[in-house]
């Protein structure tokens, strides 16, 4: 079944132009010309994920990722953030508020399709396991991961985890005890083949480790190499 995206974007022609390379790629687009609009069609459409410009009129998009994060209902739909080059603090801010990644304007429809697919893909699978498989329920602690299920807990209680914020989990705590690279979770988790997007793993981490609330000991940095999930409490 093909899946539904959600074009938020002002710019007719960028419209057009994202849902054409869209519908190339065996996906349905559906579009949305302000932040309004967006709001009302993700809570009627639920599309599977969406793509939003954050310079918008009226609501901007900053906003609407804010008030779409805040309803249940359509929570759990992934975003990709339109963002022009310079606007790296609402950058940070709209992955901070849980958007899933972003493009810089101008970005290559190529590239837009492959980000799409990334991200689709990894929010329908979990990392593959390693050669000695996983049990069922990954524990450390209070924190327990549900591979099979897409859930994580901590001292019972479900952790409200975006996509890919429980695919970084999942992946260090699959790979626990060995340091992971700023560019190894990109390649696993977003699926780049390229670095320079260290700050979207930064960031994910951060808000991670938010959720995570006293079980976030278990995501150390080690600095000036990357992340790594402990094998015990000290």
């Amino acid at each position: 079944m093909s899946h539904r995206i959600l074009i938020v974007e002002d710019e007719p022609d960028i419209r057009e132009i994202i849902s054409y390379n869209l519908r190339q790629a065996g996906l349905e687009p559906e579009t949305a010309e302000d932040g309004e609009q967006a709001l009302v069609k993700a809570e009627s459409l639920r599309p599977d994920l969406i793509i939003l410009d954050l310079m918008l009129p009226g609501i901007d998009g900053l906003e609407v990722c804010r008030l779409l994060k805040q309803r249940d209902s359509v929570r759990h739909i992934p975003v990709l953030m339109l963002t022009a080059k310079a606007d790296e603090v609402d950058r940070i801010v709209g992955l901070e508020l849980g958007a899933d990644d972003y493009l810089t304007k101008p970005f290559s429809p190529r590239e837009l399709v492959l980000r799409v697919k990334s991200i689709l893909k990894r929010s329908t699978s979990t990392p593959d396991a390693e050669s000695s498989p996983e049990p069922s329920l990954i524990t450390a602690g209070d924190l327990s991961i549900d591979p099979d299920g897409h859930h994580a807990y901590v001292s019972g209680t479900p952790l409200h985890l975006t996509a890919t914020e429980f695919k970084l989990l999942l992946t260090l705590a699959q790979r626990r005890g060995r340091v992971q690279s700023r560019d190894e979770l990109l390649n696993v988790v977003w699926g780049y083949q390229h670095s320079g997007y260290g700050r979207t793993v930064d960031t994910h981490v951060r808000r991670l480790r938010e959720k995570l609330g006293a079980a976030q000991e278990w995501v150390e940095t080690v600095r000036g190499v990357g992340y790594r999930f402990r094998k015990t409490t000290d």
